[in-house]
């Protein structure tokens, strides 16, 4: 087998060489040059399995040579050299193809990770060919046919190619979390950790420990040393679910830790490098947030290099027969029963429905449904969609109905009090509850944030309205 090549572009000599010594001891044959048009020369005569630029050269900058590269050698990971701290230069050159970047002082370890999975990907790449057998690999959990999903699975592939941050935008309940762990399976990363965290379950006053973490003895109750969500997804990829819940003292340091590649645990003296690739994604508006001045926009341009959107469930009606058989599949390998069918007007009654909570809403009702229906057969009443009451002509459209977990109750119940007062306030905070329990994938923590109680208040309140 040849030798693996690499291609050096800096002007510094003392940068060249310590690349030269660094990656010679990986038995890597490497070839340094010191400006653009030495660089063009070179990529003209022979290919090469990885190339590092600098961002200032003499005749040019980085950027050209990485639009080169990404225009006429694809299979060639490139990575940047930055200055310490240059986030802008780094987003800039991941958004042009770029796979990595490296800040100086160049950390040698940080540096040789990179280098194995940057060779890593080179060879998945020129084994893999084309976009084909990413789409069909993600298939198989990312059900749909339709074509917004198509291009969802198509880009997937694309991004499990780079290390760039990705922002995973979608509402509640569409499966962002699936579309991350697609991401790092079909990349270079596969073999290392996939850490998801939902940033609003952790409360305010733990969360640099959680995502840091700390010495022993460096506060009350640290009784040993622990390790944070980075440094556990070392080598591998950091899912940040709900980035938009965390607070603004929090952005700061999460954003420190994103460019410098380095974690300081609370007690510590000195920071620990990390190699994490980092997906966020949120149900919110993000740009929305950044403009009221809720989100940093200094943070949100470091995770939203790259933006995959992916569709409600109402905007690909024609991928719920699919998923309801998969789900209904699912439960029934879970319960040991019969496979559910449905009936041609449960069928009906699906497409029809707008589904505010997406997929996961899908499969809370396809499971009541099984548990409602004679048999195996299941019929539109057995979903116990929420109703909308009939509008007059010119009365405004209704918001979104109401949760699944409120099907029993009448549509009517929480806008007459004819049953009650109490009855009335109850169906209220029934409904605002479970909305909130949704929002939060049913973290009670979370969920009692969002309303502005306390948690023990919140459990009270699930069990006198009998909330399960």
């Amino acid at each position: 087998m040849s030798q693996q090549t690499v291609l050096v572009i800096d002007d510094e000599r003392d940068i060249r060489e310590l690349l030269t010594i660094t990656l010679g001891r990986m038995d890597l044959q490497v070839h340094a040059v010191g400006t653009v048009a030495e660089a063009r020369r070179a990529l003209d005569e022979r290919s090469y399995d990885l190339c590092f630029t600098d961002m200032r050269l003499p005749d040019g900058n980085g950027q050209e040579v990485i639009e080169l590269i990404a225009d006429e050698h694809p299979d060639t990971p490139v990575a940047m050299i930055t200055a310490y701290g240059n986030v802008d230069a780094a987003v800039n050159a991941l958004k042009a193809g770029a796979f990595d970047f490296v800040s100086k002082p160049v950390d040698i370890q940080m540096l040789r990770r990179l280098v194995r999975t940057a060779l890593k990907l080179a060879e998945e790449k020129r084994a893999g060919g084309n976009d084909a057998p990413d789409a069909a690999a993600s298939g198989s959990r990312l059900i749909g046919d339709s074509l917004t999903m198509q291009q969802v699975r198509v880009t997937i592939g694309k991004l499990a190619r780079n290390q760039a941050p990705v922002y995973i935008a979608g509402e509640s309940g569409v499966g962002k979390e699936l579309v991350a762990r697609l991401i790092h399976e079909q990349g270079p990363r596969t073999s290392g950790p996939f850490v998801p965290v939902n940033c609003g379950a952790i409360p305010s006053e733990l969360m640099e420990s959680e995502f840091f973490g700390h010495r022993k003895g460096s506060f009350t109750g640290a009784g040993a040393d622990k390790e944070g969500l980075f440094q556990a997804a070392n080598g591998g990829t950091l899912f940040l679910d709900e980035v938009a819940e965390l607070p603004l003292h929090m952005q700061v340091k999460l954003l420190r830790a994103i460019q410098e590649k380095a974690v300081r645990p609370i007690g510590a003296r000195e920071e620990i490098p990390v190699d994490v690739r980092i997906l966020s994604a949120t149900h919110k508006n993000l740009a929305a947030l950044v403009e009221q001045g809720l989100f940093r926009q200094d943070l949100f341009y470091r995770i939203n290099v790259i933006e995959l959107r992916v569709p409600p469930l109402r905007e690909r009606r024609g991928d719920v027969p699919l998923l309801s058989a998969f789900i209904l599949k699912q439960l029934a390998a879970k319960n040991g029963g019969d496979e559910g069918r449905l009936q041609a007007d449960a069928r009906q009654a699906l497409e029809a429905y707008d589904f505010p909570g997406n997929v996961r809403e899908l499969e809370n009702i396809l499971e009541r449904a099984m548990a409602m229906c004679d048999g195996d057969s299941i019929t539109a009443t057995d979903l116990m969609l929420p109703q909308r009451a009939p509008r007059m002509s010119g009365e405004p459209a209704p918001t979104s109905p109401s949760p699944a977990g409120m099907a029993t109750a009448p549509a009517a119940a929480a806008s007459t009090p004819d049953g009650g007062l109490d009855d009335y306030i109850s169906n209220l905070e029934r409904t605002a509850i479970i909305k909130a329990l949704e929002e939060s994938r049913y973290n009670k923590t979370a969920a009692a944030r969002k309303l502005g109680i306390t948690f023990r208040a919140l459990r009270y309140k699930l069990k006198k309205l009998g909330i399960d």
